[in-house]
């Protein structure tokens, strides 16, 4: 059974127009052509993230290789939250802590068959990375082949969301052949999507070739040409120019040039906040921390800079959570708010999707406004992110699609807000929190886990390291041509075997 900056100017964009025209003219692009015709269109894709970690499935590049139908799991994700059949065509849980999946007839795209000791040494090399996956947070799990089409994956502890948590594009499926000696993952030719990593240009773009031999049916687009392009106004003059077929995570400033036809916008669950250094600097005082809180005006960004794009923060999780607003427990902070007296700290955020810029600029404002003295860095996310997690920032605004990791509404909680978690750029550590998260995932029932989830919401809202900004929705620009885009509120998922032009 299964179980459930400041905006960019025109010129800007303007000079990024040859730039892109050379990225996109080489040969195949699909303009035409019997061959084209024939074989499926290649697809000319934008995202907006350059990979951080030299794609490796267990961090933040997890997901563009998921974007990207290069990499699957075990399980995937429904539109309502729940695990569905992915590499596993069924799943049955034995006990508290053991479940059996079995699997599909599937090879991998080095043309060896997926088979249950390929898939338990995926997963061990997973338990095994540096930093963990942040789908495993909290958990211990070990997985090992049953016979000939079944993987027993066993935790340490009780996990009723396991199907869930198989879901995450960090723990995709790999073949042997992509592990080296010390355990790094290549998903180059050794993953098992409907396209095929197969060139990788640096952190400027990718070409992926369509796998033929993929279980679920050949893809209808005969390969993608990716490029990674930050700039968000670049990445929309690309799209309207003809450039592209598909431009990702579109800036709100550029989504009224483009067409109507040609923008799609998808509520997702992702949430701004601003993230407070808990740990050192001037927000180790939990009344500056409740003073920057009280600062803050959330409407002004979700009607000023996100131009009604977006709703104003409410908590962790957004409306599209849609369960979330008749659950949540209003937090009650114990700090008052303290006097800055020109406190100085630095705000940083990443330019990638063009707004933060924005957003950080208007708190830099409210911040000073309130007595704070602000030095304000922008920069790319993956130049970015290895300070951010060591706590080298007083404060840093991140977009964080809530759900993306697991589909586990207590996964986020316990990987970003508690002592031990990966993604701990607030750098909080309470044992109120950890105590909280930590019965939440103990809950089985998905009412109660729910309740739970909201519980430790409130808690982690109380200490004021963590205030929600807005919730997001999302651009995606797709030409007219185009059909079959993939678009979730989890924001896994892009191109698909449907997907064409």
């Amino acid at each position: 059974m299964h179980l459930p900056r400041s905006r960019p100017r025109l010129l800007a964009a303007l000079l990024f127009t040859p730039f892109l025209a050379g990225c996109f003219a080489s040969g195949g692009d699909g303009d035409g052509g019997a061959a084209d015709t024939k074989d499926g269109s290649r697809l000319r894709v934008a995202l907006a993230f350059p990979p951080a970690e030299n794609l490796s499935p267990y961090g933040a590049d997890a997901t563009i290789l998921s974007r990207l139908g290069v990499t699957e799991g075990l399980t995937a994700l429904d539109a309502n939250g729940a695990a569905v059949p992915a590499l596993a065509a069924s799943w049955r849980r034995e006990n508290g802590r053991s479940w059996l999946f079995t699997l599909r007839e599937a090879v991998f795209q080095d043309g060896t068959d997926v088979t249950p000791a390929a898939v338990a040494a995926s997963l061990t090399h997973a338990t095994e990375a540096k930093p963990a996956p942040a789908a495993l947070s909290g958990v211990t799990l070990t997985a090992k082949a049953e016979g000939a089409v079944a993987v027993r994956v066993t935790t340490d502890a009780p996990d009723p969301v396991l199907p869930l948590r198989l879901s995450s594009p960090s723990l995709a499926i790999l073949s042997p052949k992509a592990y080296d000696a010390k355990g790094a993952a290549d998903p180059a030719g050794t993953a098992t999507g409907p396209f095929e990593l197969t060139d990788i240009e640096g952190s400027t773009g990718a070409r992926l070739d369509r796998f033929d031999d993929y279980w679920g049916g050949r893809a209808q687009a005969s390969g993608i040409d990716a490029r990674f392009i930050a700039d968000g106004t670049a990445r929309a003059n690309a799209l309207r120019t003809g450039q592209l077929d598909l431009a990702e995570a579109i800036p709100v400033a550029q989504a009224a040039t483009l067409e109507a036809d040609t923008r799609r916008e998808t509520a997702t669950t992702r949430t701004t906040s601003l993230l407070l250094n808990a740990r050192s600097g001037a927000f180790k005082e939990a009344s500056l921390r409740a003073a920057a809180r009280a600062a803050v005006d959330t409407s002004a960004l979700a009607e000023g800079v996100y131009e009604k794009h977006a709703d104003a923060g409410t908590g962790i999780y957004g409306p599209a959570v849609t369960w979330a607003a008749g659950k949540r427990v209003p937090p009650t902070t114990s700090a008052r708010p303290g006097k800055p007296a020109g406190a100085s700290i630095t705000l940083a955020t990443y330019d990638n999707r063009p707004e933060l810029p924005e957003v950080a600029q208007v708190l830099k404002q409210q911040l000073e406004k309130a007595g704070f003295t602000v030095e304000l860095k922008v920069g790319e996310y993956s130049r970015l992110e290895s300070d951010a997690l060591a706590g080298k920032f007083d404060a840093f605004v991140l977009a964080r699609n809530t759900l993306v990791d697991t589909g586990d509404p207590v996964a986020v909680l316990a990987g970003d807000h508690t002592c031990a978690g990966g993604f701990n750029i607030a750098q909080l550590c309470d044992k109120s929190v950890d105590a909280t998260v930590a019965n939440a995932e103990r809950t089985a029932d998905t009412a109660r886990r729910q309740d739970a989830a909201m519980a430790a919401e409130a808690a982690i809202l109380r200490t004021d390291a963590v205030v929600p900004l807005v919730h997001q929705r999302v651009i995606t620009g797709v030409d007219p041509r185009v059909s079959g885009v993939l678009l979730d509120p989890y924001e896994r998922t892009l191109v698909g075997t449907g997907t064409r032009r």
